[in-house]
């Protein structure tokens, strides 16, 4: 079986769901290229919820007044495990077996969705990753602000 790389957080390996606080949504991540020096920085979610339409059966033993609903919302975990970022250069170095050349490490926790594009965006300003495009894969922040925009 194939042994991914751990995330750590404060100086500790992150394995499983029961690492992470109580209330925690997700986290801000900073994926490290050791070979490169180039950094990546982002967010993932430790769970999704998913509208799954309900079969025949189930719709049947609903009971109520009015009209019956036809989905639900099921949570699921992510990928957080094997996640390393959405940058197209990192994920074509981790499809071409290169996981090795990076450490993953998580910055900070989230309780909710909303401090989570927080915490990212407000990582994004502090680190200057636009303004440095040889340091990060990052070339924009919420598709607003792009590294483009540094070199005019």
């Amino acid at each position: 079986m194939l042994t991914l790389p751990t995330w750590v957080y404060n100086s500790k390996p992150i394995t499983n769901l029961n690492d992470f606080p109580k209330d925690t949504f997700g986290f801000i991540y900073i994926v490290k290229n050791n070979d490169t020096n180039k950094s990546y920085i982002g967010k993932k979610v430790l769970y999704h919820n998913k509208k799954v339409k309900l079969g025949k059966k189930e719709v049947a033993e609903l009971t109520g007044v009015g009209r019956k609903p036809t989905t639900k919302i099921v949570t699921k975990e992510s990928d957080w495990e094997s996640y390393y970022g959405s940058n197209k250069e990192v994920m074509q170095l981790i499809k071409e077996g290169k996981q090795s050349l990076f450490t993953r490490t998580i910055i900070k926790l989230a309780p909710n969705k909303k401090l989570l594009t927080y915490y990212e965006t407000q990582a994004l300003f502090t680190y200057k990753v636009l303004e440095h495009p040889e340091s990060f894969y990052n070339d924009n922040i919420l598709g607003k602000f792009f590294t483009k925009d540094f070199t005019l």
